[in-house]
């Protein structure tokens, strides 16, 4: 069995209430439905291309550099929601 650690993952408020609306219906935590959806579902986003496209070969032993996306925060309310991965 794989050893627990607290994570924080943050949901906007839509998602995680649906998120609860089904760990109520199956009777099962929040933990346990991120946790089946994440393998039902892997395959899936394995298959998704890279935000980050692949840099070029650096010239003279120059290291390229990968920064993260720029984007504008999301519309929603972000909600953390404590689990225990």
């Amino acid at each position: 069995m794989s050893q627990k650690r607290k994570v924080t993952l943050y949901f906007n408020a839509a998602m995680l209430a649906e998120t609860q609306k089904e760990a109520l219906r199956q009777d099962r935590s929040v933990s346990w439905i991120i946790q089946a959806s994440w393998r039902i579902a892997r395959e899936m986003v394995k298959q998704m291309p890279s935000a980050v496209p692949p840099s070029p070969p650096a010239e003279n032993g120059a290291h390229a550099v990968q920064t993260g996306m720029s984007g504008q925060p999301s519309s929603g309310r972000a909600v953390a929601a404590r689990t225990q991965a």
